[in-house]
């Protein structure tokens, strides 16, 4: 089944999916201390450098704390997810429901991915806009070697409708595993940014920023 591409010409928004309740890691892995910043602090920084038109952070579990703690959030805007126990899915839910009514697409980002970096975002948003494909998403290991797919999902407007009917954790990778035809596949080197969601995942993205600085 074809997908319609896109409307809305070449603005696109980003969403930063920061809602959950961090239960892995017994405390709100956004607020952790990354250098000198929050851990989210650091994917927004990095959207809001980016070509984004626009930046909306989605936050759930103890909202309010972590709104106060991202002061310096430049063009980003917060909204709540009043049922982010119930999974990712209704997080994108709120976050797409959010962004400009003029946005053509949204690059969607995890607000636990700290390593993630503008100059990403723009790259897999600049292959979509080059693309025909209504999603777009970054890939690493295209040597040979395991393929891991990663952030950011780009997806169309056009998308957005069937969105609304996912359950759960399930985000838009059980949309693109049922319909592969609609995403462009974008070749990235090196290691895609890591999840924190242990006290071991921050404990090892703590020793790698402190290697190269």
């Amino acid at each position: 089944m074809a997908a319609p591409r896109q409307s809305g010409g070449e603005f696109v928004s980003a969403v930063i999916l920061a809602a959950g309740s961090s239960s892995r890691m017994g405390r709100p892995k956004q607020l952790l201390a990354l250098g000198d910043r929050p851990l989210l602090q650091h994917v927004v920084d990095e959207a809001v450098a980016s070509k984004a038109g626009e930046v909306v952070v989605v936050l759930g579990h103890r909202a309010e704390e972590i709104a106060a703690a991202i002061e310096d959030r430049g063009s980003a805007r917060v909204v709540v997810n009043d049922e982010h126990e119930s999974g990712q899915g209704s997080s994108l839910r709120v976050g797409l429901a959010a962004v400009a009514t003029h946005a053509g697409a949204a690059a969607v980002l995890l607000g636990d991915q700290p390593g993630v970096c503008s100059g990403l975002i723009d790259r897999v948003v600049e292959a979509f806009l080059a693309g025909e494909k209504p999603a777009a998403r970054p890939v690493y290991g295209g040597d040979g070697g395991r393929r891991v797919a990663g952030h950011p999902v780009v997806l169309a407007r056009s998308l957005w409708p069937r969105l609304t009917e996912l359950d759960g954790d399930e985000g838009a990778r059980g949309l693109l595993a049922e319909h592969p035809q609609w995403l462009l596949e974008v070749e990235v080197e090196g290691e895609p940014p890591a999840d924190v969601d242990t006290l071991e995942d921050y404990r090892r993205t703590v020793a790698g920023r402190e290697a190269r600085v």
